[in-house]
């Protein structure tokens, strides 16, 4: 499913695709909560750093039939110049308290970052049942 990311009601939408596609690839309550909160940063940094973007949630299948989510949010904005300085808590290009990035990657069982200087970001997190 791709959900596009471009307003605040996008974002919101998002969260809701998201957390029905949780429910579905068996996540349970903590689970779903994690998968949704990483993908409203995701998606409030695609609209708010990127200019808007896309989402795209993948349920997973993996080895001996696990199942998961996948998110995976691209934006075509400035890029992220210091992922590492991104990924600090407390590190922040606006008012923002600082934990999106390095919070979403402490909320998922894997965590990618691709991103450009000047061509954009594509942020991926997977969640997998537990």
């Amino acid at each position: 499913m791709i959900r596009e990311v471009r307003s605040e009601e996008d974002v919101l939408a998002a969260r809701h695709a998201v957390r029905a596609a949780a429910v579905v690839a068996g996540l349970d309550l903590i689970g779903q909560t994690k998968i949704v909160t990483a993908a409203s940063e995701m998606g409030r940094n695609a609209y708010v750093h990127g200019g808007g973007g896309t989402m795209v949630i993948t349920e997973l299948v993996g080895p001996g039939g696990r199942r998961g989510l996948r998110l995976a949010v691209t934006d075509r904005g400035p890029g992220i110049f210091d992922v590492e300085a991104a990924l600090v808590d407390g590190f922040s290009t606006c008012a923002g308290l600082g934990h999106g990035l390095g919070g979403t990657r402490r909320l998922v069982d894997e965590f990618s970052i691709d991103t450009a200087v000047g061509e954009g970001t594509t942020v991926t997190v997977v969640r997998w049942v537990a």
